[in-house]
């Protein structure tokens, strides 16, 4: 399950600081200090990204949760 959700964090997070980065170019009160805005917005992105990959590995393992078969 931890490596699901890895994978899916490294994928996930780079589409959330996308697009927070996007935000912070096409809003004009985030833009006119962007070079001090586009930092926070990405990490903000991949630290969104941590939770939302866990909730989307569980989905992809069908709701089964961290259940390891011996």
């Amino acid at each position: 399950m931890f490596k699901v959700s890895i994978l899916v964090w490294i994928m996930l997070g780079t589409v959330l600081a996308g697009v927070s980065l996007i935000v912070v170019l096409m809003v004009p009160s985030f833009a006119a200090d962007a070079i001090r805005n586009i930092p926070y917005a990405v990490a903000i992105g991949f630290a969104l990204a941590m939770p939302l990959s866990y909730v989307v590995a569980t989905q992809i393992r069908g709701g089964q949760g961290d259940i390891r078969k011996a």
